[in-house]
């Protein structure tokens, strides 16, 4: 006799839980959220004024070097990012590279001219380097989005830079809609596949079937928000000026390492290139 479906499905992931430990290689997953946000920080933000190919290359070969190493991805996840991602570098750099203006590349021998689009070899440049900058930024901010989960952040925000629990907390409650509104949406779809409701094919009837799940979305909303605040009443949320957790996330040796090392190859590498 066969297990059912139901016996051999995995169990559902606790969002509230402790972070797993992917061990000591999965280093990404071990670091404070607020870390992983600081430590990029000043690289995004310094790759907003350089024009040069090296800098956002050599930012973009790190930050998939740590995220290929530290993270735990999926194999599509990983395949997304290996992939994807010079594609759209090398679609970007041509279509900045055309419209960049010839009189500012330092190169005007001409690649592809055909009619009004013409791509000389300093304007291509100029759109590959803009297209870094664009990836590089991207990539950095998912050391910390693809390694961090919300309810992890919210805690951080709350534990290390004393954010008001009734503010971080509130967010959280509100981070939680986001699935409940994909899993009553879906319940939506299905009575209506149900009693036989359909509206045709094509984006006018998509348009109207989505605006037909917006009455009920809005009303399941209320519905649990007004649980949420009658529970978080009952709970006397916010009567007093802290709370207990349910578990730390500290901010450890590790963390300052991984930000003092981060801004210190982040100077290394301006000075060497952009300079």
């Amino acid at each position: 006799m066969t297990p059912s479906r139901a016996a051999v499905s995995k169990p559902p992931i606790d969002p509230y839980a402790a972070p797993a430990d992917f061990g000591p290689w999965r280093f990404l997953h071990r670091l404070n959220p607020l870390s992983k946000i600081a430590a990029p920080l000043p690289a995004m933000a310094l790759l907003l004024f350089t024009r040069d190919v090296m800098t956002p290359l050599v930012f973009c070969l790190v930050a998939l070097a740590l995220l290929v190493i530290g993270a735990h991805l999926r194999a599509r996840t990983l395949l997304l990012l290996l992939l994807a991602v010079p594609a759209a570098v090398g679609v970007m750099s041509v279509s900045f590279g055309i419209w960049a203006d010839p009189a500012a590349s330092a190169d005007p021998s001409v690649i592809v001219d055909a009619g009004p689009l013409r791509l000389t070899v300093g304007g291509w440049l100029i759109g590959l380097a803009t297209a870094l900058r664009l990836a590089a930024i991207v990539l950095l901010a998912l050391i910390g989005g693809l390694t961090s989960t919300g309810p992890d952040l919210v805690r951080s925000l709350v534990q290390q830079l004393r954010v008001p629990y009734r503010l971080g907390y509130t967010a959280l409650a509100a981070f939680r809609f986001v699935p409940r509104f994909g899993h009553e949406l879906e319940v939506i779809r299905q009575a209506h596949r149900v009693r036989g409701i359909s509206d045709g094919r094509g984006p006018i009837a998509w348009l109207v079937r989505t605006a037909g799940y917006v009455v009920p979305l809005l009303a399941g909303a209320i519905r649990h928000a007004e649980r949420v605040a009658l529970a978080m009443d009952s709970r006397a949320f916010g009567a007093h000026p802290t709370r207990t957790e349910r578990y730390s996330i500290a901010f450890r040796a590790r963390d300052w390492f991984f930000i003092v090392g981060f801004w210190a190859a982040t100077a290394v590498v301006v000075i060497v290139f952009a300079s």
